[in-house]
C-alpha cells in the first residue's frame, strides 16, 4: 500500500479472519478507512464487540479468567447468552486450541510451550493492550458480518479502495476454517471486477495457478513457516507485482 500513488482511501479485507493486514492499515494510516468482512459468527462477535462499545469489556474479562483445564471445559461447554460472551468464548478457545485453530474437531493444547499447557499462549496483560490498542483506534474500522464474495461484488466499483484478499485455502482451509467452502472460479471473477487495486494470498495449488493464468493475473512467490517451522511457498495474485520485485 505504501507503493501506490495516489494513496487509497479504504482498505477492504473481506476474509478478516484475525485482519493482521486491516488493523496494520489502520495503525500505520495507510488507508483512511478500514472495512473488514467476516462470515464466522465467532469471529464476526469478536470484531463486533471490540469495535462496537465492548472491547474494554473484553480486556477486562480476559485479566480475570484463569485458563485452567475445568474453567476452559466449562467456558467451551457453554452456549452463550449475548455477542460479547460469544466474543469471549471465541477468544479464548483460538488461543488454548492448538495453533490457533477453531475449526471443528480441532484439538486443544495438551503440553504447549515450554510445558505450560492451556496457559502457553495466554498472555492476559499483552493481549489486553492489544484489545485496548484497537478501542482506541476502532473510529476508522468498520466491521460487517457477511460474505466475503458479496463484499468484494458490493464494493469492487470503489476506484481509491485497496482490497486484501485472503480466503480459505484450496488444501489446507477445511482443516482451518469452520466456513471453509468457497467458490475459488466466482472469487477470481469477482477480482476480475475490481476497479481499484487488489491483493490476493494463495496456497500454492495447480489449479490457482490456472485460474490467475486464465483471469490474466501477476503471480509471485514467497516462503513461508508454518505452525509446524515447515517452508512453503504461497502465491501473490494482482493485476501487478512490480513492488514485490522492488522489495
Amino acid at each position: 500500500m505504501k507503493s501506490l500513488n495516489p494513496p487509497v482511501d479504504e482498505l477492504i479485507e473481506p476474509f478478516a479472519g484475525g485482519a493482521i493486514i486491516g488493523l496494520t492499515a489502520a495503525f500505520e494510516n495507510l488507508a483512511n478507512k478500514v472495512t473488514l468482512i467476516e462470515i464466522d459468527p465467532a469471529v464476526g462477535a469478536v470484531w463486533a464487540t471490540v469495535l462496537n462499545g465492548g472491547g474494554e469489556w473484553l480486556a477486562d474479562r480476559i485479566c480475570q479468567f484463569d485458563p485452567t483445564p475445568v474453567e476452559v471445559e466449562n467456558l467451551m461447554a457453554q452456549s452463550p447468552d449475548t455477542l460479547h460472551d460469544l466474543a469471549f468464548q471465541a477468544l479464548v478457545h483460538n488461543r488454548v486450541s492448538r495453533g490457533g485453530i477453531t475449526a471443528p474437531g480441532a484439538g486443544i493444547v495438551k503440553n504447549g510451550e515450554n510445558g505450560r499447557g492451556l496457559k502457553s499462549r495466554w498472555y492476559p496483560e499483552t493481549l489486553r493492550r492489544r484489545l485496548l490498542d484497537i478501542v482506541s483506534i476502532k473510529d476508522r474500522i468498520e466491521f460487517i458480518a457477511g460474505d466475503g464474495l458479496t463484499a468484494i461484488r458490493d464494493t469492487a466499483h470503489k476506484p481509491r479502495a485497496a482490497v486484501f484478499i485472503d480466503p480459505p485455502y484450496t488444501v489446507a482451509g477445511r482443516r482451518l476454517y469452520r466456513h471453509s467452502e468457497i467458490d475459488h472460479e466466482a472469487l477470481f471473477a469477482c477480482a476480475s471486477t475490481i476497479r481499484g487495486h487488489f491483493l490476493m494470498t494463495y496456497d500454492d495449488a495447480p489449479e490457482v495457478r490456472l485460474l490467475a493464468k486464465r483471469f490474466g493475473f501477476c503471480v509471485g512467490e514467497v516462503r513461508m513457516k508454518s505452525t509446524h517451522h515447515a517452508t512453503k511457498t504461497e502465491l501473490l495474485i494482482s493485476r501487478n507485482l512490480d513492488w514485490l520485485n522492488g522489495a
